[in-house]
């Protein structure tokens, strides 16, 4: 009985449509992306931007944006490549509108409920939970507006950050301090009321003023992540990824 009240409640409050950010110039990446957007570098065989659309399918999201900006033509001909939940271009190559911008761009095409964020270029290898569908069963939009993904220092590879936050033993989120460290890296994945950006217009600007706007409402949270998380931010951290993900099939096989 308690096990199927609580798939309920994940059915209820799972979101069915998402936002995958793509739209970056990924400088940081050259000279790979002289030719190549950054989420279609491949890490494994795989293009980043596949990690997270994978995500999404196995966690029942029926459509998910993506913004386009540089190279748009070689993004739009690998997504029409794509099975699975529907796929919504956001096109952006007039105005690069940064995270927040696109976001609100997109709006109409994401709906009225809460929906997914997922950045292109970091990913997970996922522990015992599905991270996503553990960001599901945390969600409680009662006292959320905001959900962050939250991976610990001893999670990550390619960070080399001092931490964007703290967390309370109840999951609430506060920025770090300017001359303070904190383990825990936003881990680029969230769940966000589309009510957080109303009177929003489409401009420039970070997904950092959404965050801060919940943190002062005290209704920003984080879940942690189950596993590891990788971050490919420059060309080195494509092999240092891949031999994460190599380590981690070794220890699941010992």
């Amino acid at each position: 009985m308690f096990e199927a009240l609580t798939m309920t409640r994940r059915d209820k409050f799972r979101p069915k449509t998402a936002m995958v950010l793509a739209a970056g110039l990924g400088k940081r990446m050259r000279p790979i992306t002289s030719t190549i957007p950054k989420p279609l570098i491949a890490v494994r065989g795989k293009a980043l931007i596949d990690y997270s659309l994978d995500a999404l399918a196995r966690n029942g999201v029926e459509k998910i944006v993506v913004n386009v900006h540089y190279l748009p033509d070689l993004m739009r001909a690998h997504l029409r490549r794509r099975q699975g939940p529907e796929i919504v271009i956001s096109d952006e190559t007039d105005m690069l509108l940064e995270s927040g911008g696109g976001i609100v761009r997109a709006l109409p095409e994401l709906g009225p409920n809460p929906f997914f964020v997922i950045n292109s270029d970091t990913f997970w290898i996922d522990g015992y939970r599905d991270n996503l569908d553990l960001m599901t069963d945390l969600w409680d939009p009662a006292r959320m507006d905001a959900m962050l993904l939250i991976a610990d220092m001893r999670q990550a590879t390619g960070y080399d950050g001092k931490g964007d936050f703290t967390m309370d033993v109840e999951g609430r989120l506060a920025r770090v301090g300017e001359r303070d460290m904190s383990p825990f890296i936003y881990a680029g994945a969230a769940i966000l009321k589309p009510e957080l950006f109303a009177g929003m217009a489409e401009e420039k600007f970070s997904l950092n003023r959404i965050f801060d706007q919940a943190i002062e409402a005290d209704r920003l949270f984080g879940a942690r992540l189950d596993g590891l998380w990788l971050t490919v931010g420059t060309p080195g951290a494509i092999a240092e990824a891949e031999a994460t993900f190599l380590a981690s099939a070794s220890a699941s096989a010992a």
